[in-house]
């Protein structure tokens, strides 16, 4: 069944989710002014599930079940559901510029699907037949799933064993006849609290030291003993503020990010999916990070587009759009995003079937496509910075303009005087004017720069750890084969 955005906000209200934010317990998260937002944001991709403009980018027939499903949960089953996914991740972006935070899940149930696969080819276990059930499971009841992989990890220079807390990594703490107890936490988890479920995996390639850290598996998000941590944004308070609007810059939808603990958390064994076989850990994460680094040629492209529009705008209503070197910067964001986006499709474009029949994209393309989102995004937005003007962050707030405090000599209200002395050109009112710049400010600055500039450094890994794959990937020494043929060097 697809559920509706509304179906999947009551869904919520079901969970016994336990979260915290500000030091304090937060019992009623689906309203929460500073929470809510997000889950507007993940309604979304119900939402559009149900327009018939955009069923084929919004749904998909399962090779489990036969049935349509939300392509959020699909097993991509071609080059085709690779673009696919791409193509609907820009939509996803461009209606709601923020993040939408179904990605995670998504590449993770496709990564996990092939390695198990594979884990079970080496040492003849079932963990790819309780995956394929468990997905059934997601699918047939429409589920958001948060995919966990990222650890605190502590000290950096040393393996999870090595750690002076042993739980910086999440861990097996205790085997049992019916399933196992974990331990530890997940940070920067995009989404997590408007999830029903999460799938945890590894972050690292492991050792056999290291074994009792190569732990994949699935647990509602209200499993006893499991709670989060909301994570801080720039901003946030601003949705606190009684008729918080124009100041929110993007009033409806946004992100989510939490520290997500496992306070000894127990998982049967239907729903463990890795239990120690540290060797397949590293299989796991390049495959998921793939997948995720092809992602950001969809959402970040989408998020994009609006920065860019916005900026269109805000040249309008300055009065400077004609100005030629306004045209070369909106040109130039313009061509870095759409960079963006030619890599997430190549990389899907080149994808190719795994043993266990779903496809993994090229992972090369995949860590260039990761590796430019690090960049222009950051290019993007100073651009951006630089035609919106200073007003975007000395401008003075919604209240002021709202106020009817009488100051001026003549009898002027605060409101009167900001609306006289920061109207723009006559195409647009000053409010008009005030709600684009509050738009680029959420966008560069703001909660939206969550899902949008920082993490596009860090979301799916750090520049560094495509760099790591790129150099794996690159295939120099073939190039230096390619360069003797055509100088004449004779092989050795």
């Amino acid at each position: 069944m697809l559920m509706t955005g509304e179906q999947y906000i009551e869904s919520l209200r079901k969970l016994k989710t336990r979260v915290y934010m500000f030091g304090e317990k937060v019992d009623n998260w689906v309203d929460h002014p500073i929470i809510r937002p997000s889950i507007n944001s993940v309604a979304m991709t119900y939402e559009l599930a149900h327009d018939p403009q955009y069923e084929d980018l919004m749904t998909a027939k399962s090779n489990l079940t036969g049935e349509k499903v939300n392509r959020f949960s699909h097993l991509h089953q071609s080059t085709e559901d690779l673009v696919k996914k791409v193509k609907m991740q820009r939509l996803l972006g461009q209606k709601t510029a923020s993040c939408f935070q179904r990605c995670v899940g998504m590449d993770a149930f496709n990564a996990v699907y092939s390695t198990t696969y594979e884990m079970d080819k080496k040492y003849g276990t079932n963990y790819h037949e309780r995956f394929v059930e468990y997905l059934k499971y997601v699918q047939t009841e429409d589920l958001t799933v948060d995919g966990a992989m990222t650890d605190p990890k502590g000290d950096r220079s040393k393996a999870p064993s090595a750690q002076e807390d042993k739980d910086l990594y999440l861990r097996i703490v205790e085997k049992r006849e019916d399933g196992i107890v974990v331990r530890g936490a997940k940070c920067h988890q995009t989404g997590s609290i408007n999830s029903h479920e999460h799938l945890v995996m590894p972050t690292i390639a492991m050792r056999e030291e290291d074994k009792e850290y190569a732990v994949c598996f699935a647990v509602p998000s209200d499993a006893e003993g499991l709670f989060m941590i909301y994570g801080r944004q720039s901003c946030d308070t601003r949705k606190l503020e009684e008729g918080a609007d124009i100041d929110v810059g993007n009033k409806k939808f946004g992100g989510q990010e939490a520290l997500v603990v496992f306070d000894d958390v127990f998982v049967p064994n239907d729903r463990v999916f890795m239990c120690e076989e540290w060797d397949f850990a590293g299989m796991l994460v390049e495959r998921f990070a793939g997948y995720h680094r092809q992602s950001y040629g969809g959402c970040k492209v989408g998020v994009g587009d609006v920065l860019i529009g916005a900026a269109a705008l805000a040249a309008d209503y300055n009065g400077v759009s004609r100005a030629s070197h306004v045209k070369d910067k909106l040109i130039e964001m313009t061509h870095l995003n759409e960079t963006l986006y030619c890599c997430g499709i190549a990389c899907s474009s080149e994808g190719y079937p795994t043993e266990a029949g779903n496809y993994q994209i090229d992972l090369l393309l995949a860590n260039v496509c990761k590796q430019n989102v690090t960049r222009f995004p950051y290019e993007i937005v100073r651009l951006a910075e630089d035609i919106a003007g200073g007003l975007m962050v000395t401008m003075p707030s919604e209240q002021d303009f709202r106020s009817d405090l009488k100051v001026g000599k003549n009898g002027e209200t605060i409101g009167d005087i900001c609306n006289k002395y920061l109207v723009g050109a006559p195409v647009a009112t000053t409010e008009e004017r005030m709600r684009v710049l509050r738009l680029i400010e959420n966008l560069a600055l703001g909660t939206a720069a969550v899902g949008y500039r920082t993490e596009s450094m860090h979301g799916a890994g750090s520049p560094q750890a495509q760099r790591i794959m790129i150099a794996r990937q690159g295939n120099i020494e073939a190039k230096k084969e390619l360069a003797k043929v055509i100088a004449g060097i004779k092989k050795d």
